[in-house]
């Protein structure tokens, strides 16, 4: 007994040293810590309201599941989830494997000062906020003078109106997307190459393998499980077809196809004044999340034997 407790103490002794020569890196997650705990984690207080009615004055009431069940018997509702799912399944299948892909190609490339500049040109667009990055695809796929159409008109294909045709509406989200967050969201796959060992593509090349066959057998492999506890982790956003884009591309002539959940608890919730309608809403949503999260580290678990944790 005596020496298990020494054995502990030894243990929480080498975590405590541990952390103090980490502590840099501590620091620095200090502040992305504290932003989750202030708009993340207090907040969920708040959903409560799911379950109450609403007043400035008064006390609120409790009303059990009614906002649920006037959600679930809406038409709307059910529009702006399919809407949603139809969005987000584009993405997921069209957008995923290019971040994969780039960094595969990037890593590949020998000249150090062409890599920084290729990254440097396909990270910037991700500090771009959604209103600069709407204006940009306006002007490019405008029917009268927009980039896209001029390239059609040399083909004498005739011009098309990307922004307000419901048939192209979405792949402008898709690709819109692509563009803005394709070359950011490689830097994490660039960094699990970086940390492949070496000595596995020297003997490879031993073994006369070449730079191909080293990407097929050595480095998407290392990379399985990085990939995996991204797309769980994407999948827990699923529900999230993003606001910010939808919102500044959306018009009237496209929006009954890209009206989304979160565009639709913002009508609800704070044009309308529907505040606890909207939460209930929103709780649908991150409880459809957690759901997807864990069923797809599951599967993943059970078919590979990697998964989140």
């Amino acid at each position: 007994m005596e020496k298990a407790k020494i054995k502990d103490k030894h243990k929480l002794k080498a975590k405590w040293k541990k952390i103090k020569e980490d502590r840099v890196l501590y620091l620095m997650l200090l502040l992305p810590l504290i932003y989750f705990i202030i708009f993340h984690l207090i907040p969920l207080a708040g959903m409560s309201l799911a379950f109450q009615d609403y007043r400035i004055i008064g006390d609120n009431v409790f009303v059990g599941l009614k906002h649920f069940k006037t959600l679930f018997s809406s038409a709307s509702f059910f529009h702006v989830l399919k809407n949603t799912i139809i969005i987000s399944t584009m993405k997921i299948v069209f957008f995923f494997p290019i971040p994969i892909i780039f960094s595969l190609l990037i890593s590949e490339v020998k000249s150090i000062k062409f890599r920084k500049y290729v990254q440097s040109v396909v990270y910037l667009p991700h500090f771009l906020s959604w209103v600069v990055i709407t204006g940009i695809w306006i002007k490019l796929l405008s029917q009268t003078n927009g980039g896209v159409n001029n390239i059609l008109n040399i083909f004498n294909v005739p011009s098309i109106d990307f922004m307000t045709s419901k048939g192209y509406i979405r792949w402008v989200l898709v690709f819109s997307e692509m563009w803005r967050s394709a070359g950011w969201d490689s830097i994490i796959y660039l960094a699990a190459i970086m940390r492949i060992s070496p000595a596995l593509y020297e003997s490879a090349r031993i073994d006369g393998a070449s730079r191909f066959d080293e990407m097929i057998h050595i480095t998407i492999p290392e990379l399985t499980t990085t990939i995996v506890t991204v797309f769980i982790l994407n999948l827990g956003f699923f529900m999230n077809a993003g606001f910010d884009q939808v919102f500044n591309f959306m018009n009237d002539s496209v929006i009954s196809v890209i009206d989304i959940l979160d565009t639709y608890v913002y009508r609800i919730g704070l044009i309308n004044g529907q505040y606890a309608f909207a939460t209930a809403a929103s709780l649908f949503k991150g409880v459809i999340g957690i759901m997807l999260i864990f069923t797809t580290h599951f599967l993943a678990k059970k078919i590979s034997g990697k998964g989140l944790w």
